[in-house]
C-alpha cells in the first residue's frame, strides 16, 4: 500500500470516527500570521519505515499519539497536586483549583495514610497532615470531597500500599453521593514496584502486594470499568536520580511484571490492559523528553501487541500522565522554578501527555502557596491557549534530532528490559538490588558533574546572589493532630463494636484465602473500620516488608 494510501485510510477510518466522537476545537487552525496549521505534519518524503516506525495518530504504533486529534479535540487533564492538613483545608484547595479553571483533581496524602496508619496512631506522631492530607476513615474521604461530585470529576489519588482500602473508600463515597461506581473515573497510583526501587511506601512483603494488585485490576474490570487501576510510575525512579533511559526501562519492566501477575492470576489480557496507565517526569532537557515520551508508546505498544498478544488496540496504548520534575527546583531564586517548570510542562505537552501536573516555584521550600499553585496552574493554561502548540499533533515529529533521540532512547531501554528478563523479571531485578544500584549509580555521577561545574544549576552553582525570602509561607496547625485523634475516637465510641469485629475477622480469613478482597474492603469502610484497623489486620497475617541492603 502507498503512503498516500495508509493515509487516505487512516483518514476515512481511525479520524472520521474519532471527529464523530470528539470535534475539535475550532474550524482552522492558524499561526497569528494566519499561516495553516495541519493535523498532522507528514515527511515530505515518504520514509520507507514511516509507518512501522512512526505510523498515523491514533494507531499503532502509537508513536504520534494515542488520539487521532489530540488537543485539537480537547486539551490534556489540567490536575495539580494537592492536599495538605485535614479533610477540610485540602477540600477548599480543590475547589478553588475546579473554579480557577483545573480539570481534574489530584490528591496528596500524608505519611501515615500512605503507610496505613491512622492518626492516632503512635507512630504517625508529628506527621499528621504534613505531607498531604490526613484520610483514617470514610468520614474524612466525605469530607475530603465535600460538594464535588465524584460522578463529575476526573481524580488521581497518589496511594500505593493502601491503594485498595482508599479506592474502597471513594467508592463508598461516591455510593452514598448516589454516584454509579460503574461511570467514575480516575487513577490510583497503585505501583509497589517502584516503591520498593525507589521511594519506600510500602507495608506489605512483594507476594501480598501484587495480590492486592491483581485484586484491583479484576475488580474494576468488572465494576469499575472507567478507572485507571494502576499508574506505573517512572516519575519516581527518576526523581530518585535515574537517567532517562533508565526511566522508560524501569517503568515498562515493572509494566510488564503487573502484566505477567495478572495473567497469572487467570485474567484476560485484553479484560484490564485498557485500564493500565502510567505516570512519568518531565526533566528539564526539553527535547530528550520529547522523544522520551514518544518512545515509551512505541516500546509498550510493541511489547503488549509482540509480548503479551493483546488484541485490542487499547491494550496497546500507553497513556500517562506527566509531572514536573520536583528533584530539579531549587530553593536558591525560587522564582526561577517558574521558567524551569514551563520548559518541562512543555516537553509534556509536545511528547503527549494525557494529563499534567506542574509544581509551584516555592516546593523546594514549604507546601506550596494558594498564589503559587495558582501561577503553576496558569502555566499549563498559558501553553493550553496561547503557545499555540496544542494546534497540531505531534509537532516535532521529522526533526532529525528529535527521530534520533527517539530511537536511541528505545534502543538504551530495550537493552535494560533484557538483562531485567535475563534475571527473571522486575521483582527479581529488585530482590537483587540491580534497578537500585543503576539508579544510585547514575544519581551519583550527575551530582558530581553538578560539583564540578560540568552540569550547570542556575543560581546554584553558578549566577548565585545575596537575597532574601520574601515568598508567603503555607504553615499546617500541629492542633490538626489532635482533632483528628478526637475525630477517631468519637468514630469507634458510635459505631458498632461487634459488627467491626466480625468484619476485621472476616477480613483475617479474607486475606489468607484468594478471596477477591475489594468487595470486603468496601464493606469495612462503609461500617465505619478505619484504614490502620484494615492494614493492621492485614499486617497480621502477611507482615511488613523489610529493604535489604546491597
Amino acid at each position: 500500500m502507498s503512503f498516500n494510501d495508509q493515509y487516505n485510510k487512516w483518514k476515512e477510518s481511525t479520524l472520521k470516527r474519532s471527529l464523530e466522537k470528539f470535534k475539535e476545537r475550532k474550524e482552522r487552525f492558524e499561526t497569528s500570521a494566519g499561516i495553516e496549521v495541519p493535523r498532522v505534519a507528514l515527511p515530505a518524503s515518504r520514509e520507507k519505515d514511516y509507518e512501522t516506525k512512526l505510523g498515523f495518530p491514533g494507531e499503532y504504533p502509537y508513536t504520534r499519539g494515542v488520539q487521532p486529534t489530540m488537543y485539537r479535540s480537547r486539551f490534556w487533564t489540567m490536575r495539580q497536586y494537592a492536599g495538605f492538613s485535614t479533610a477540610e483545608e485540602s477540600n477548599k484547595r480543590y475547589r478553588y483549583l475546579l473554579q480557577q479553571g483545573q480539570t481534574g483533581l489530584s490528591v496528596a496524602f500524608d505519611l501515615p495514610t500512605q503507610i496505613g496508619y491512622d492518626a492516632d496512631d503512635p507512630i504517625a506522631q508529628g506527621e499528621v497532615g504534613k505531607v498531604g492530607v490526613s484520610i483514617s476513615s470514610i468520614h474524612d474521604m466525605m469530607q475530603l470531597y465535600d460538594q464535588i461530585p465524584l460522578d463529575k470529576v476526573s481524580t488521581s489519588m497518589t496511594i500505593n500500599a493502601p491503594a485498595g482500602v482508599l479506592l474502597a473508600m471513594y467508592i463508598a463515597v461516591a455510593k452514598r453521593q448516589g454516584a454509579d461506581m460503574h461511570q467514575l473515573r480516575g487513577t490510583i497510583q497503585n505501583d509497589i514496584l517502584k516503591e520498593y526501587v525507589a521511594r519506600g511506601t510500602y507495608i506489605f512483603p512483594p507476594a501480598p502486594s501484587m495480590r492486592l494488585i491483581t485484586d484491583i485490576f479484576s475488580f474494576c474490570a468488572k465494576e469499575v470499568p472507567y478507572w485507571n487501576t494502576i499508574s506505573i510510575s517512572g516519575y519516581h525512579i527518576r526523581e530518585a536520580g535515574s537517567t532517562a533511559v533508565q526511566e522508560v526501562a524501569f517503568t515498562l519492566a515493572n509494566g510488564i511484571a503487573y502484566v505477567e501477575a495478572a495473567l497469572k492470576a487467570g485474567l484476560d489480557i485484553d479484560s484490564f490492559a485498557g485500564q493500565l496507565s502510567f505516570f512519568f517526569n518531565a526533566h528539564n532537557n526539553l527535547l530528550e523528553e520529547v522523544a522520551k515520551f514518544r518512545a515509551a508508546r512505541r516500546m509498550w505498544a510493541r511489547i503488549m501487541r509482540e509480548r503479551f498478544k493483546a488484541q485490542k488496540p487499547a491494550s496497546w496504548q500507553l497513556r500517562f500522565h506527566t509531572q514536573t520534575a520536583g528533584s530539579t527546583l531549587t530553593a536558591q531564586q525560587p522564582e526561577n522554578n517558574v521558567v524551569r517548570v514551563t520548559l518541562q510542562a512543555l516537553s509534556a505537552v509536545l511528547g503527549g501527555t494525557q494529563s499534567l501536573h506542574t509544581n509551584s516555584m516555592d516546593e523546594a521550600l514549604w507546601l506550596p502557596t494558594e498564589k503559587s499553585v495558582r501561577v503553576a496552574l496558569r502555566t499549563q493554561q498559558i501553553i493550553a491557549y496561547e503557545s499555540g502548540v496544542a494546534d497540531s499533533v505531534d509537532p516535532l515529529a521529522g526533526s532529525y534530532l528529535i527521530e534520533q533521540l527517539t530511537d536511541e532512547i528505545e534502543t538504551g531501554a530495550l537493552d535494560y528490559i533484557a538483562k531485567i528478563d535475563e534475571m527473571g523479571g522486575a521483582l527479581q531485578s529488585i530482590e537483587r538490588g540491580f534497578m537500585q544500584n543503576e539508579i544510585q549509580n547514575a544519581a551519583y555521577a550527575a551530582q558530581q558533574e553538578i560539583e564540578r561545574k560540568e552540569q550547570i544549576v542556575v543560581g546554584v552553582n553558578q549566577f548565585q546572589v545575596q537575597e532574601e525570602m520574601t515568598l508567603e509561607r503555607l504553615r499546617v496547625d500541629p492542633a490538626i493532630e489532635m482533632n483528628q485523634r478526637q475525630r477517631l475516637a468519637a468514630l469507634r465510641a458510635g459505631r458498632h463494636d461487634q459488627t467491626a469485629r466480625d468484619l476485621l475477622s472476616k477480613l483475617k480469613a479474607a486475606a489468607s484465602s484468594t478471596d477477591n478482597l475489594m468487595p470486603l474492603f468496601i464493606e469495612c469502610v462503609e461500617h465505619d473500620i478505619t484504614l490502620g484497623e484494615i492494614c493492621n489486620t492485614l499486617r497480621g497475617v502477611w507482615g511488613e516488608y523489610v529493604a535489604q541492603g546491597f
